[in-house]
């Protein structure tokens, strides 16, 4: 049952602010379905948020081949397609940025998914801040596939269609549910590694593979995705499996979701893994016959 009481539910650890769920009380709720979790606050944070990822993708995408145009000379020499690309880099990174610092405050420095905090279950905790960073997400999963599918397979294969259709399944299903926004947040968290992936290609298309700018960020991609992509993974089944008790009390679907989601892309993430450390080793093998 939803509490009618007003309370405030602060979710900063430092106490820096605190945010009001009107009707809500100073409680998350544990016990509400898909329904309940729809309010007047859902009504209006949901789809502004979608928009604006969609919105944030389009101005990040044209503000790097602006400035792109100004600044970096071989940009105006490549083909339509290696300049659409180019910029779309440039949102997927913007979106992987902010997605991870979000992420690593909702987690890590607040005070939203800590053990003990209210007498709330873990499971069922949710904030504005964290329901505004996957409406986000989805507009962005959504722009990115909607470019992945226009220009396939130039953007991406097939393998990159299952990891955004994965990706969009999850984040929306905790959305509307409210449900297991912790580990959704972690899986989140793990876009950090994007932004080596993408100065991997811009490096490989302006000719710099053997520069040592493209060393040093293959090698910090590499140790990167294991902390991100694989050691996180762990952690991430690992806190599943000591608070089981709450993850089989959602909901059937969001259960199996939990479970299967995460299990498919830790199976992409690993084999991802194993072509960056053969990659990384060619480059440190190359470097070492030219010395």
């Amino acid at each position: 049952m939803v509490s009618k009481s007003r309370g405030a539910f602060c979710f900063s650890s430092c106490g820096a602010f605190d945010l009001w769920f009107p009707g809500r009380g100073s409680q998350v709720i544990e016990e509400q379905d898909m329904d309940g979790n729809f309010g007047p606050m859902e009504r209006v944070v949901w789809p502004v948020s979608v928009v604006s990822g969609i919105i944030m993708c389009k101005m990040v995408y044209d503000i790097t081949g602006w400035i792109s145009t100004l600044y970096f000379k071989g940009y105006n020499v490549l083909s339509k397609a290696q300049q659409i690309e180019w910029n779309n880099r440039g949102f997927s990174t913007f979106h992987a940025i902010l997605a991870a610092a979000v992420s690593f405050y909702l987690l890590v420095v607040s005070d939203l998914f800590k053990d003990n905090f209210l007498d709330v279950p873990m499971i069922g905790r949710k904030s504005v801040v964290s329901d505004a960073m996957f409406g986000i997400s989805i507009g962005y999963f959504l722009s990115d596939l909607a470019m992945i599918l226009w220009l396939y397979p130039a953007l991406g294969g097939k393998e990159y269609i299952l990891h955004h259709g994965l990706s969009l399944y999850a984040i929306f299903l905790s959305l509307i549910s409210g449900k297991a926004q912790a580990y959704i947040l972690m899986v989140l968290f793990s876009e950090i590694t994007t932004p080596f992936v993408n100065l991997r290609w811009y490096l490989d298309l302006a000719g710099q593979k053997n520069s040592m700018l493209y060393l040093y960020n293959g090698i910090a991609l590499f140790f990167g995705w294991l902390a991100a992509r694989i050691v996180l993974f762990i952690y991430f089944f690992a806190h599943v499996y000591l608070h089981f008790d709450q993850v089989k009390s959602i909901f059937p679907l969001g259960f199996y979701s939990l479970l299967a989601a995460p299990s498919l892309l830790t199976v992409m993430n690993l084999f991802w893994f194993w072509k960056i450390f053969k990659g990384m080793v060619k480059t440190l093998s190359r470097k070492r016959h030219t010395q």
